[in-house]
This record gives structure tokens, sequence and C-alpha cells, in this order.
């Protein structure tokens, strides 16, 4: 098996795992899983779904990602970015069909990291990773504004944006001002450890001082247990979700957006990790990994699982070494779940929802997007359509529009990179010092050249067809210098073999020079190779090569 299917946690066991490494996991797992236990339950509750099921995800999807995937401090669990299409899937297909939407993306990563899939994500454009990061976080900020101000609404809640706000705005005057201090007890405290003593816990001391204010003041706000019953002590049996050809291609779009999302958080997360920890991953098996957790995820219930920028820091952070530490999260988990899930009942949605609010505002690269935003035109508009489809329309269009625009930039800079002008030939023959080896050679004023520096391919094709459509019908010699054309596609070989044909009507002899093998592959594939043109390995020996035919021909 090659070394990308690997899972990390076998190279690990190979060079040697000690007591000094398994107790710095252990503090590092379950630091994690203090920061992962409030928000697990927080993504879950904003995905439309019970909070146990965001534990289940974070438990059994968490597990395996450490176990099977190619990072060695990748942390899996349900993300903020799935919050959207979550609650969307779960809206329009209930939660059978959100179950079989996410198993269903797990078939297809799995598919995807055998495929080798994984080494194309890095092509997404960093406009469109951060206008879409901002977008979701947006999104998340805008889901959390009900609970936030602990507002009633006397129908469901709309999913997009615009509905939302005007819907949130119409129930104004139902504020529950406890609900609002809840929250705002929480960001505070969140923001002042964060500040005063960084390496606490300052999410879980957060929501377990605003739940404790909450029940001694007895305060009118509504909590897990009032709204969802509690949580159960311990995961349920594995089961299939209800399976039909009609229902599975029904949420067919909803598990491709599923998959595409999973895939782009999970290597993004990775390759933060790689920068943190100064390793690589192995995005084959990573995705691999990441399938099989969405399968066995939704076979517990949970929902999708991929990898967490946020936890996975912190696992860094906090001194994890290896997959363990991220199983032993899991572990941890668990056990905070068969011990303490009475308690969990106590905590206020509204602390949850201040929780997601940080998370929200922490998302938003905020010097990056400013960055992007001043560096050129094409990067901003790249950065704000992705940013605007995906608060206004949809995730997965915001990213496949971002990426068009990307490439369409990037094909426009590189058509302009490309440069094509004639070059004298006794410049040609300079040598470095700047004297000319053969001035007789030199010096033929029947004999032009030009030459071509950059990528030659569609993109450029038109401009460097009206250069070369210049040539002199006067001269005897077209010389096209090749030497600085890394690369050359089909459609910049027939503008060559466009221009060959018209030197061919007009007599011209038509050399190529300095051409690397697979431009040369390229042309011949479109008819331009000997006797029709002459090949020469420089200008310099194609100069030579027609000054001898001149003395051996003379006219």
């Amino acid at each position: 098996m090659p070394d990308s299917l690997v899972p990390k946690t076998v190279n690990v066991f190979k060079e040697g795992y000690g007591r000094a490494r398994l107790k710095a996991d252990v503090f590092a797992g379950l630091t994690v899983a203090i920061v992962a236990l409030p928000l697990s339950m927080a993504i879950a509750i904003a995905s439309g779904v019970t909070p146990d099921r965001g534990l289940y995800t974070a438990i059994v999807g968490g597990f395996l990602v450490s176990l099977l995937g190619g990072s060695r401090v990748q942390i899996g669990g349900p993300a903020g970015a799935f919050i959207v299409l979550v609650a969307a899937t779960g809206a329009r297909h209930g939660l059978d069909g959100l179950l079989l939407a996410t198993a269903m993306s797990g078939i297809m990563l799995s598919a995807a990291g055998y495929l080798r899939l994984g080494k194309y994500i890095k092509f997404i454009p960093y406009p469109v990773t951060v206008g879409f990061t901002a977008g979701i976080a947006v999104i998340i900020f805008a889901s959390q504004l009900r609970d936030l101000f602990g507002l009633t609404l006397s129908g469901h809640e709309p999913g997009p944006i615009i509905e939302k706000l005007a819907t949130l705005g119409l129930a104004a005057g139902t504020v529950n001002w406890a609900a609002v201090l809840t929250a705002a007890l929480t960001i505070g405290i969140i923001l002042a450890l964060r500040k005063l003593r960084p390496h606490w816990p300052g999410m879980l001391i957060a929501v377990a001082a605003a739940s404790a204010f909450v029940v001694l003041l007895q305060l009118p706000a509504e909590t897990i247990g009032t709204r969802f019953g509690g949580i159960p002590r311990g995961l349920p049996l594995p089961a299939l979700p209800p399976l039909s050809l009609e229902k599975a291609a029904a949420v067919f779009p909803d598990a491709v957006s599923f998959a595409l999302l999973g895939a782009i958080e999970s290597l993004l997360s990775a390759v933060v990790a790689d920068g943190m920890t100064g390793r690589r991953h192995r995005s084959s098996m990573e995705l691999i990994a990441q399938g099989i957790a969405n399968v066995c995820s939704a076979l517990f219930g949970g929902i999708c699982v991929t990898g967490t920028i946020a936890r996975t820091a912190t696992n860094v952070r906090a001194g994890g070494t290896s997959p363990v530490s991220g199983m032993l999260h899991s572990v941890f988990l668990l056990l905070f779940m068969l011990l303490a899930a009475p308690l969990a009942s106590y905590i206020p949605l509204a602390s949850l929802a201040g929780v997601l609010a940080i998370v929200a505002w922490n998302m938003i690269e905020k010097p990056a997007f400013t960055a992007l935003l001043r560096s050129s035109y094409g990067d901003a508009v790249v950065l704000l359509a992705t940013f605007i489809i995906v608060v206004f329309r949809e995730l997965t269009e915001g990213i496949v529009i971002g990426f068009a625009l990307g490439a369409v930039l990037f094909i426009d800079r590189m058509a302009k990179s490309i440069s094509v002008g004639e070059t004298k030939p006794l410049e040609a023959m300079k040598q470095e010092n700047g004297e000319v080896e053969h001035p007789t050679i030199a010096d033929d004023p029947d004999t032009v050249i030009y030459r071509i520096s950059g990528i030659f391919f569609f993109g450029s094709a038109a401009t460097v067809g009206t250069v070369l459509d210049r040539i002199a019908d006067q001269r005897r010699n077209f010389i096209l210098d090749c030497s600085e054309v890394p690369f050359m596609d089909p459609t910049a070989a027939n503008v060559i073999e466009g221009t060959l044909r018209k030197a061919e009507r007009t007599g011209v002899r038509f050399i190529i020079t300095g051409a690397r093998s697979q431009v040369r592959r390229t042309l011949r594939q479109h008819d331009v190779r000997p006797p029709r043109v002459i090949m020469r390995a420089s200008v310099q020996a194609a100069l030579a090569s027609i000054r001898s035919e001149t003395r051996e021909h003379p006219q």
C-alpha cells in the first residue's frame, strides 16, 4: 500500500510511542474535550438537531478522524461551517434524510481519497476561502440572534438571511432580557479569560457560570432541559437510516455539498496544522478517514464530521503529539456524557448562542479580508462575490462561482504575462560577454526572429497570433524562438500551425528553435513537424544553418 494511504497512527507507533508522549497526549486530549463539549452541543442546536447529536458526532466521528486520518494532530467533529447546510437538509428531508445524506457524503469523501483527489483542493484560490469563511460566519451569527435575544416567533424561523432578519425584526418586541444578560455574561467571560487567562478553558467556564447565573437567580431563560429535555447518558446503538432509491436521489445534491465542504474544511484545517507543527499531512488518507467518520457518525445518529481548525489548533497548542490526543478527546467527551449528562439540562441556550457568536467572530479572517480588498481589483471581486453569494444564496454556489471567477482572473493574469516580439539576429548571436560569435552569420537582412516568453495557452493565443501574423512576406527566413516557453496547449499549437500555413503560401522558411519536449510533442500533434518546419536547438544553430545553406546555394 502506498504511503499516501497509510494512517499517521501507523507511523506514530512505528516510531515508538512512550510514556512521555502519552502523558502529553492525555493533557491535550482533555483540553480539547473541554473546548469541544459546549461547542459540539451549540453547533448541533444551531444545525436544527438535538444537542446530543453534536456529541455523538464528536465522539464517534472525532475518534475515527484521528485513528485513520492523514494528520497527526487533526481534531474532527461537528463544524460551524456545516450549520446552514445541515439545517437546510434537515428542514427539507427530515432527520432520516439528513443522516442518509451524511452517510452518502462519507462514501463520496472516501472515494475521492482513494482516487487521490485531495491534492486538487489546493487549487481553490485564497480569496474564495476567505470570502467563504466570512460568509459562513455571518450566517452562523444570524442563526443565533433568536437565542441571543430570547425572541419568541409566531411561526417557523426562515433559513434565507433576508427573510430571517425580517422575521426576527417583527419579533423584536418579545426580547427576553434574561437571555440577553445570559448571552452577554457568556461573551464577556470568554473575552476576559482570553485576555487575562488565555490557557484556561474559557468557553466551558463561561457556559458553567452562565448556567449557575440562571439557576441561582431563577431567571426565565430557555435551557437545554426546557427545549430538548436534556441529553442521554451514552451512545445509541448503531442503526442504518431508512434507505430507498427515491430518498437517495432526493438527498444526493445535499450529500455532494456535504462532501465538497467537508473536503475543503478538513484539508484546510490539516494545512493549518502543518504550518503549526512543521509536518506534512496525507490528503488522500485524510479524505478517506473523513469519509469513514461520516458514515459511522450517521450510523450513531450524528451529523457531518470534518476537521475543525479551532480544535485542531487547541490540540497543537496544548502539546498534542499524535493522533492519540484526538482519540482521547473523544473518550473524554464520552466520559463527560456518561457522568455529567443531567447537568447539561441546565445550560441556557442563550449561553450556547454566545459561544457561537464568538466562534463566528473568530472565523472571519479580518486582516486577510482587508488585505485582499486592497490588493487588487480582481481579488476583491472574487472575495466579495464569494462572500455575498454564500450569505444571500447558497454555500456550494458561492464556492463554485468564486472558483470560476478566480480561474478567469488567473487566466487573464497568465495571458498578460506572456511576451512576444521581434529579436534582431545581431542580438540573438551575442554571447554573455556581449560579443557577437559570428558577425557574418548574424548580419542577415533576410531573416526575422520572434521570441515567445511565458506559458503559451488559449488565454494568450489571440495576442501571440496577432503578432505572428505580421511576418514580413519579403523575408526569406522566419525563426520562432520557443526556448522560454515552458508549456504550450493545443490552442497555441493551432496558432503556430496557422502561421506555418501562411509561411508556406509565401515561400518563407519556417524554423522553430529551443522547443522543449512537451512543446515539440504538442506541435507534432497539430502537424507542425518536419519537413513542413525546421527544428533547431537554438537561434544560433538556426542562423548558422541558414548561413551554411546560403553559401552552398547562393541565389
